[in-house]
């Protein structure tokens, strides 16, 4: 089936999008509900790796692009009504930012809510400082050395370095506006976004992380 075939087959709401349920091929553990747009669902298919739009953002992303938790698919499954998605996935890690392996790690109970998993990943590691930065950096520079098929990353340094610009351009206005928005999860969000972009920026250009470090200890 061609992939016009397929889109047209699908049912996207008024606002061009579909929920999709993530679910573990192997235990059938329900990891994550998101949605998926048109261009979501063709990265998918074509990269053989996970792709959702924020509704939040506005935006494509890919599951694990930053985190290295990526989520490999398996199959992809239409409900009767052809409006929901089921991807059966290879999960690496976890699907869930708290560091539980999936997003519906709690349940009700007579005494509230009630945590039913143990952590598989410290979620505070995301955050440690110049560890995560430097980790994100040498994954950028992987992507120079060995290639990967689907990689957003490999993606930019083909499309070169206005592509690049014009990111770290986009991604600054996005902290401008979540900033004003007020909202600081989406601020914390767009940053990181900012961040990544920056590091691609940085290893187009052949700078590290050292000489930012060091440029930043002259202004203690």
């Amino acid at each position: 089936m061609k992939m016009s075939e397929i889109l047209n087959s699908i049912k996207f709401d008024d606002r061009g999008l579909i929920p999709v349920i993530a679910q573990d091929h192997s235990t059938n553990e329900v990891l994550m509900m998101a949605y998926m747009n048109k261009e979501a669902l063709e990265k998918s298919l074509e990269t053989g790796k996970v792709h959702y739009f924020s509704r939040s953002r506005n935006k494509l992303w890919q599951k694990g692009e930053t985190s290295g938790h990526y989520q490999y698919i398996k199959s992809i499954k239409v409900d009767c009504d052809g409006d929901a998605l089921l991807i059966k996935v290879e999960q690496v890690e976890g699907a869930c930012h708290t560091g539980h392996f999936s997003c519906f790690y709690r349940e009700i109970s007579d005494e509230g809510l009630k945590e039913t998993q143990k952590k598989v990943f410290d979620e505070k590691e995301v955050y440690d400082g110049s560890k995560v930065l430097k980790e994100v950096y040498d994954v950028i520079v992987d992507r120079t050395i060995n290639p990967k098929e689907g990689s957003y990353t490999n993606y930019l340094f083909e499309k070169g370095l206005d592509k690049i610009l014009k990111k770290v351009g986009e991604e600054a206005s996005e902290v401008i506006i979540a900033a004003k928005n007020k909202d600081k999860g989406e601020i914390v969000y767009e940053i990181s976004d900012l961040f990544y972009h920056l590091f691609v920026l940085m290893v187009e250009r052949g700078v590290k992380l050292e000489d930012i470090y060091n440029e930043l200890k002259k202004r203690r």
